[in-house]
């Protein structure tokens, strides 16, 4: 049963005031009177009835200013205002609905008319407060969503931006699509002062998109400190996503190691838009081309974590964007990529998007990166949790890895986490990564795997120089990489001797030794970079083996 209204009667005429007001609350409504629109409009707005029943033309105020008032009184709730009126001609008729009138009621009245007119209306209000309470309540429920993915989007960025996107090197933009961004950059030092970038773009836009960067991030920042490569945090980000993500959902990537000290770029590109390596010098643009199928799609044993690697020079730079670029559309639905080469760089692409006048119809990301002047790098502190007074200080180590462990393992970053135990070394960690990492390499690929450098004298030789790396070490079935560590302490400190030994056939030590220092020189570098990061550095047995002192004093 409907509930009881409270309605309001504004009549001039005291029968008809009396008339109306019998039959209204015969039919179990509260009944309150006006007998002219000031009286009426001052009744509503003390007394806020639910529905008026008014005379057009009454003395002080007319029904037509009265109905006019009483609705900027409602404001956005319905007060159904039904207006009691002798008139017939149809311009009076729609001057009461240009004044705020919903219906008409003719005189003389018939009470089953206004019975249904009554309900009629009561129906519509109802309706209305409950259109405003479900839109208060959607309101409600999108604000409190807004201040979640606010909060969220805060940790998203603290993790995401936690690297070092703001190093001098790089340039990019990125315009997400909604308010999280489904496209990821980031950027982070590795121990030995290099650096990794990553540019993915996740399936979708948004909060589903940005989903799987959280752990993305945290593969890529975690495995980059301890110094893993780019094939190791490859399988590792592969197989994470491969577990966490629905069937429908993938991470489009394109990840570069820039070696600041070898001038080199290693790349790895799984659905992303080609990139561009830029030779400043030729005014060359070597596309860096997809050559494997997104993250998260494939199995461990079925994914493919090669990469290609490219020498850099000074003013040399890597291009990278998302297809949110490419597909970006203007008012004549073309994409700014169809039929479009896209071999612009940074500022080039800018412009060309400006003068497209598109609308992005996804997440729309680009960046790029050049090389790092020495005194520009610096790679941030690694913060440990304990004090350091109970590192060991005396003790001595021996490892030898044979081909099939050299096959599929880097042994560095367990090498460094074990050293970085010592207290007085952390200091050191990124010369000691990087005397560790060309002793290592050295010993590898040419000792074990007798590789020539000198094939990296240019572009194309250094790009033939890795590939053939590859396709011998996927062959290698003997050989050996010994590593002995040495820690001994001083009365003032302590000293660390690193040996690493190969099973190949050595090299010539006094003339590579002789050789004088060409920075320009593409090969032939690790030599004088172990000598310049080390204490003291000698080889021996016809450069099959290689050994290196780090010293440290005692803090106080």
């Amino acid at each position: 049963m409907a509930q009881p209204l409270c309605v309001l009667i504004a009549e001039d005429s005291a029968a008809d005031r009396l008339l109306l007001s019998t039959i209204v609350r015969r039919q179990g409504h509260e009944v309150l009177t006006a007998a002219n629109g000031a009286e009426a409009v001052a009744l509503f707005e003390r007394e806020r009835p639910q529905l008026v029943l008014m005379d057009a033309i009454m003395p002080v105020m007319d029904g037509f200013e009265a109905a006019r008032q009483i609705k900027q009184l409602a404001g956005e709730a319905l007060v159904p205002i039904i207006f009691l009126t002798s008139m017939t001609e149809s311009e009076d008729l729609a001057r009461c609905l240009e004044a705020g009138g919903d219906d008409f009621l003719a005189k003389p009245y018939n009470p089953v008319i206004l019975a249904a007119k009554i309900k009629a209306m009561d129906r519509l209000r109802r309706l209305q407060d409950t259109v405003l309470q479900q839109r208060d309540q959607i309101i409600r429920h999108h604000d409190y969503l807004l201040n979640e993915q606010r909060v969220a989007k805060a940790v998203f960025d603290k993790v995401a931006h936690s690297g070092c996107l703001e190093a001098p090197n790089i340039r990019y933009l990125q315009s997400p699509y909604a308010l999280f961004n489904g496209d990821l950059l980031l950027a982070v030092f590795t121990p030995a002062g290099d650096m990794h970038i990553l540019l993915g773009d996740f399936t979708g836009h948004g909060l589903p998109a940005a989903v799987g960067a959280m752990p993305l991030a945290e593969v890529f920042y975690g495995m980059t400190a301890k110094g893993y490569g780019l094939a190791e945090t490859l399988r590792e980000m592969n197989a994470k996503l491969k577990r966490i993500l629905p069937v429908d959902m993938f991470c489009c990537a394109t990840l570069l190691s820039l070696s600041f000290q070898r001038r080199a770029v290693e790349v790895w590109n799984g659905g992303m838009p080609d990139g561009y390596l830029h030779c400043v010098e030729s005014g060359v643009r070597t596309p860096l081309v997809s050559r494997h199928l997104p993250l998260g799609v494939l199995g461990a044993e079925a994914f493919d974590d090669r990469t290609e690697v490219w020498p850099m020079a000074r003013g040399d730079r890597v291009f990278l964007l998302s297809d949110g670029v490419i597909d970006t559309g203007n008012a004549d639905d073309q994409l700014f990529g169809a039929n479009r080469q896209i071999d612009s760089l940074f500022e080039e692409i800018q412009q060309a998007l400006a003068n497209f006048g598109g609308q992005a119809r996804d997440d729309v990301s680009m960046v790029e990166v050049g090389l790092l002047e020495p005194t520009q790098r610096r790679p941030p502190s690694l913060v440990y949790s304990d004090s350091g007074q109970s590192c060991p200080l005396d003790w001595s180590l021996s490892f030898e890895f044979r081909a099939a462990t050299l096959k599929r393992y880097n042994p560095l970053p367990y090498l460094l986490q074990l050293l970085l135990e010592v207290h007085g070394l952390r200091a050191q960690s990124g010369a000691l990564y990087s005397v560790l990492a060309e002793l290592y390499s050295n010993a590898l690929e040419h000792g074990v795997l007798g590789l020539d450098s000198s094939l990296k004298r240019d572009a194309q030789g250094f790009a033939r120089y890795y590939r053939e790396r590859g396709a011998r070490l996927a062959e290698l079935q003997e050989g050996f990489v010994r590593v002995h560590l040495q820690v001994v302490p001083q009365a003032t400190g302590g000293c660390l001797t690193i040996r690493v030994e190969d099973s190949g056939k050595g090299f010539d030590v006094e003339r590579v030794l002789a050789r004088p220092h060409d920075s320009g020189r593409l090969s032939g570098r690790g030599v004088s970079l172990i000598r310049q990061l080390s204490s003291r550095a000698s080889w021996s047995d016809h450069g099959r083996s290689a050994s290196v002192e780090f010293s440290w004093e005692a803090q106080a």
